[in-house]
């Protein structure tokens, strides 16, 4: 029988304000960039590859070791994992801030990706383990789901205080006493905890695993930028491709490095697949409302990323709500579904601007980020309810991934929709770097005279409006689709406490179909 779940004291949320530590961190070095890369530039002088790389390789290697680092935490123990990640997420941050050449940063950001795929999916399984009752592990997955997607919005406002202060190398070392005191603190009110029969570790599923995240992440980031690109495609057939090698190999191996049962778990899979179109709402968005900001309104950049912090006033309160709800007795399937229509509503709101509506969009994405805040805390708590306790770190990893996969299918899916109602929207007899994309028209406009280079100018920027209405109602589309899934797919779903897979090793045995 599984034992009553203790409530959790003042030792356990202590705890959790230390975990938002690395999580806040991790999220913001997403963004943290955006402002610092002129002065790189300036002062390491990188190749136009070479700064793609700075950029990029965080994220990638983050995506790519998400579900290794997973499952190394259920096995050598998830507090264990998560100190050596912020241990090597402190030494990155000082060798990229004082990083001589364009070679080095780029190594410090890829070992920053490396300890923040660590970091991630061990607070997560942490939290899952601390917080063993159900109304308080609501609670604290929100404050988790919060604190992770206003880093985002956080880090690009810090980066451009920092730069305009300080050097560039400042935006890293602000990692330093954060990491430092999880290291303190860490050893003294994290628990440990772990898979106490993992069975033995899967080497092959490691490569495959990159393989499969690493070419599909790529080639749906860039699709936005350059288009339908032979590329592209190619890159991310072959990463799908090597997704079904991996899925092959966890349905098959004797100890899989995701265990399929996990997805035994009522509710998990639900959880997962509408967690992902969470995810291609939320970052889709990002897409065109960053290019507004500055593009359309001719806000600085900093400006833009002070005024973008408005929206995330209410991702503070959402997520509280909606566990508020759920805790009263309201169904989960309906605050679920509540969220995806709010998140709907605010790409209605999105689809109604115009190229002076500051505060409509602002308000859209606030609408939009706290229904989707609502749908990530409540999937969440939902997923690793459902999840084998043991398997905490595989489960939390998986969210994480389908967490990347979604945001990369956003940004290549709206911004595909947009690129294209923008270039169809342009005069054919615009110059072709015009009709590629809005930063282009405007550089041509600048170099023409008088009301030439204005017509050209507002001509794009109406025509960036109209594709982001366009994709903003393709998305409210999707987003009212989901909400019906969340409508038919959660129903009657009673998730009760889950208790240590008995034999871990033999539960992870399945066959193809399933069945022991």
């Amino acid at each position: 029988m599984t034992p009553n779940p203790t409530r959790a004291g003042r030792r356990e949320w202590t705890a959790l304000t230390v975990l938002m530590l690395p999580l806040l961190l991790v999220s913001m070095d997403v963004s943290v960039l955006y402002f610092a890369i002129p002065e790189i530039s300036a002062d390491l002088d990188p190749t136009g590859t070479q700064q793609l790389w700075i950029f990029d390789i965080y994220g990638f290697v983050l995506a790519g070791l998400l579900m290794t680092m997973g499952a190394v935490g259920d096995r050598i123990g998830r507090r264990r994992l998560l100190l050596l990640g912020a241990a090597a997420f402190g030494a990155a941050s000082l060798l990229a801030a004082y990083a001589h050449t364009a070679e080095t940063l780029i190594a410090a950001r890829a070992v920053l990706g490396i300890g923040g795929a660590t970091l991630m999916p061990s607070t997560m399984a942490l939290v899952r383990t601390m917080f063993t009752d159900p109304s308080q592990r609501a609670k604290a997955i929100g404050l988790w789901s919060g604190v992770m997607t206003a880093g985002i919005a956080l880090g690009s406002v810090m980066s451009g205080v920092l730069v305009e202060h300080f050097w560039w190398g400042s935006v890293f070392l602000v990692n330093l006493p954060a990491m430092a005191l999880l290291l303190i603190l860490g050893p003294l009110l994290l628990p440990e905890s772990r898979n106490p029969s993992p069975g033995r570790f899967d080497l092959l599923s490691v490569p495959l695993s990159m393989a499969a995240v690493l070419p599909v992440v790529y080639g749906l980031k860039e699709l936005p930028s350059e288009g339908w690109n032979v590329r592209y495609v190619v890159s991310i057939t072959v990463g799908l491709l090597f997704a079904a090698l991996f899925v092959h190999r966890q349905r098959t191996a004797a100890s899989p490095m995701i265990a399929p049962v996990l997805f035994r778990g009522h509710g998990f899979t639900p959880a997962l697949v509408l967690n992902t179109l969470s995810a291609f709402g939320m970052m889709g968005s990002a897409y065109f409302t960053t290019q507004y900001l500055q593009s359309v309104l001719g806000k600085s950049a900093l400006e833009a990323a002070l005024w973008s912090l408005l929206p995330s006033v209410l991702i503070g309160v959402a997520a509280p709500v909606a566990a508020q709800l759920v805790q009263r007795g309201m169904e989960r399937a309906y605050v679920v579904t509540a969220g995806f229509g709010t998140a709907a509503a605010g790409y209605g709101l999105l689809a109604l601007s115009g190229t002076d509506s500051l505060w409509l969009v602002l308000a859209a994405c606030g609408v939009l980020a706290a229904g989707i805040v609502v749908v990530m805390s409540q999937l969440t708590d939902l997923a690793l309810s459902s999840a084998p306790v043991e398997r905490a770190g595989s489960a939390s990893s998986l969210l994480e991934t389908g967490t990347e996969f979604g945001g990369a299918l956003g940004m290549a899916a709206l911004g595909s929709i947009g690129t294209a109602l923008y270039r169809h929207g342009m005069p054919s007899s615009a110059p072709e770097p015009a009709r590629e994309t809005l930063g282009g028209a405007l550089a041509v406009a600048a170099e023409l005279p008088g009301r030439a280079g204005d017509a050209l100018a507002l001509a794009a920027r109406e025509a960036f409006t109209d594709g982001m209405r366009g994709a903003s109602i393709a998305a409210a589309l999707l987003l009212v689709g989901a909400a019906g899934l969340a409508a038919l797919g959660l129903r009657h779903i009673r998730v009760r406490p889950q208790a240590p897979t008995e034999n871990a090793e033999q539960a992870d045995r399945l066959s193809p179909s399933g069945v022991r």
